[in-house]
């Protein structure tokens, strides 16, 4: 059993490699990585408008409604649908790929995420709707429902703050150059340790949100990044740190584009 097992495993590895090393996915991966540089320079500008009080909803599904309305924007929907789609095959591909744990846990996540990314992209490109605030919220919801609903709610909160650090740390230490081929230039490293930090402070706001409603047992503003935004928008100095977050996103973007150009796929 345990050497048919291992048979299984090492076949599942090749054909996992196989497909990663697939110039369409190959290629499909980089324009993921553009795609993505899109979508955070939208939720930049997102951000923006929610700090200076003109509205706007910095989600996943209100960064991608604003692409639908602009010129050719349903063509560029689709090309954004396209890529997170073949972007989130190439992270699963990691996940066999990957030696350590974390490192396919990680890919399993980012599988996970680029998938949902392209479902949302796909559906505005069909001529549909989805709201990104409310799938959260109605998730929190059903979790808090659950047994032992608060803990896992909490837990979420958690992981989600773990991540924001995580990022913040990347972007301090410079880890993110072990993602590239190369050298992405001077600029470039300047934009990827900006953005990691303001990506990874939004990050931290989203968690410590999931950790308020699993004390006060409300779901309240749960709405994933939006939700976080317009809280933080409340505080003192606010909208100071509102736009220093969408700087962050907007260098994120930014580095996206290069990581497009040099990752290591």
């Amino acid at each position: 059993m345990s050497a048919h097992a291992d048979r299984a495993t090492s076949a599942a590895k090749g054909a996992a490699n196989r497909a990663g090393d697939n110039p369409v996915v190959e290629w499909g991966a980089r324009l993921g990585y553009a795609a993505s540089g899109v979508l955070h320079l939208v939720l930049a500008w997102l951000t923006v408008q929610i700090a200076t009080g003109d509205g706007g909803q910095a989600s996943q599904s209100g960064a991608v409604a604003t692409v639908a309305h602009q010129p050719f924007g349903q063509f560029l929907l689709w090309v954004l649908g396209i890529g997170f789609a073949l972007l989130a095959l190439w992270q699963v591909t990691e996940v066999f790929s990957q030696r350590e744990a974390f490192d396919k846990a990680k890919a399993g996540g980012k599988a996970v995420l680029y998938a949902a990314l392209a479902y949302t992209a796909l559906v505005f490109a069909l001529g549909g709707h989805t709201s990104s605030n409310k799938q959260t919220k109605d998730f929190t919801r059903s979790l808090m429902d659950a047994p032992a609903g608060r803990v896992l709610v909490g837990l979420l909160g958690a992981a989600i703050i773990g991540v924001g650090v995580y990022h913040i740390y990347k972007g301090w230490k410079q880890k993110f150059l072990g993602d590239l081929q190369e050298h992405p230039g001077h600029w470039a490293v300047i934009a990827a340790r900006i953005g990691y930090i303001g990506k990874g402070i939004a990050l931290v706001a989203v968690g410590v949100l999931f950790v308020a409603a699993a004390l006060k047992q409300h779901v309240g503003k749960t709405t994933g990044l939006d939700g976080a935004l317009k809280a933080l928008r409340d505080l003192p100095a606010g909208p100071v740190i509102l736009i220093a977050i969408a700087l962050g996103l907007a260098a994120y973007g930014v580095y996206s584009f290069a990581r497009a150009r040099y990752a290591r796929v």
